[in-house]
This record gives C-alpha cells, sequence and structure tokens, in this order.
C-alpha cells in the first residue's frame, strides 16, 4: 500500500483542482475564491495548503478570471453552462494533465494534514471523503481517465449530480473522524470561521 501512495502522489501526478465557480447567493454573491482571513484570499489559503503535495493546480471558476492569472493561477470556464460543480468538474478533468486530480470546494475551512494521502491510499479510480457532517463529494481524488469517462456519461444522461457520478464509479468514502471540513455558505459561517465581513 505504501508503493501505491507514493506512487500516486510522486511528482508530477496529482493536481489540485479548486471548485470555485458557484454564485454564492446565500453570500449576496460574493465570490467565495477572494473572501480573506489573516489578509490571505481563501484560493490562495488552499493553494498553499497543498504546496509540496500537487504539483499543479487548476481553478474552476465562472468570473474575473484575469484575477486569478495575476496571482499565477491557471483558472477555467465552464465548457457547459449551469450544470454546477459537475460542469466545474468536467473542466478540470478536460484540461488536467496529470494522471490524478484532486478536487475541493473554494469554501472548505479545514482540512488535516494527511487528506491527499488518506485518499491516494485506495488506489483504484479514486475515493471521496466524509467528515463528521456526512458525505463530502466536492472533496474527492479522481484517476482522471476514469473522471473524464464518468463525466461525460453524466453530462449525456443529463444527471448533474457530482454523489450519483461517484456512485456509478464505484468510489469508496473515506471517513475522516473527528473532523469538520466546514464550509463558508452564510454571514455567520464565514464570522464563525474568522473572515472578514466585507
Amino acid at each position: 500500500r505504501r508503493i501505491r501512495v507514493e506512487n500516486t502522489l510522486q511528482e508530477n501526478r496529482v493536481t489540485l483542482g479548486i471548485l470555485a465557480g458557484g454564485r454564492a447567493t446565500r453570500l449576496g454573491g460574493r465570490d467565495k475564491a477572494w473572501l480573506e482571513r489573516g489578509g490571505v484570499p481563501q484560493v490562495l489559503r488552499i493553494v498553499r495548503r497543498f504546496e509540496g503535495e500537487c504539483c499543479a493546480v487548476l481553478v474552476s471558476a465562472n468570473r474575473e478570471l484575469s484575477r486569478y492569472a495575476e496571482h499565477g493561477l491557471a483558472a477555467i470556464a465552464d465548457r457547459v453552462a449551469g450544470f454546477g460543480p459537475l460542469a466545474g468538474i468536467d473542466a478540470m478533468a478536460a484540461q488536467c494533465t496529470t494522471p490524478w486530480l484532486l478536487t475541493l470546494p473554494v469554501d472548505i475551512v479545514n482540512t488535516n494534514d494527511c487528506l491527499l494521502r488518506t485518499l491516494a491510499q485506495v488506489g483504484g479510480d479514486g475515493a471521496v471523503a466524509e467528515d463528521d457532517d456526512g458525505l463530502q463529494p466536492l472533496v474527492a481524488l479522481y484517476r482522471v481517465d476514469a473522471l473524464r469517462d464518468a463525466v461525460a456519461g453524466a453530462l449525456a444522461a443529463q444527471d448533474y449530480s457530482v454523489q450519483a457520478m461517484q456512485a456509478r464509479m464505484r468510489l469508496p468514502r473515506l471517513r475522516f473522524a473527528g473532523l469538520r471540513f466546514g464550509n463558508l455558505n452564510t454571514p455567520d459561517d464565514l464570522h464563525l470561521a474568522g473572515y472578514a465581513d466585507d
């Protein structure tokens, strides 16, 4: 198992894919990627967290793509509009040049130090995380070849549920006991997590 994990995580094997294309309606349309905690925008906080574990970064975004470029990030818009996170995963899978893609929602608050390593232990076509709040379908590791086929099939069937796609891929769920990834959906969420209000 250790050899398999090391092969997955070795240099040039995993791309970090950040899902930042949502409309954030409960936050008045604010762009979650640029919410700040301690002066650091959320999207950059995630990128820095996974430096040294992922060799490339893709951001699924549907506005202000040039803002990402100013920070050296490759942002890509959905290829098909209106299909939620699945469209973002589709766009990133199409652009990914590594065998593996780790997806995270841009509004994630906490990750543990061994998130990627734990997901990579499974091998196969990947795995999806489950924390103390339940299944977290946007926190997942995918083998890109299998993901491309699965996304294409889901879009063709007009089934836009990420969770349903993962079920068809038979991705195992890995439990992270004692951990809540959290999210930034409401002003109260921002306040509790220590993010700037404006």
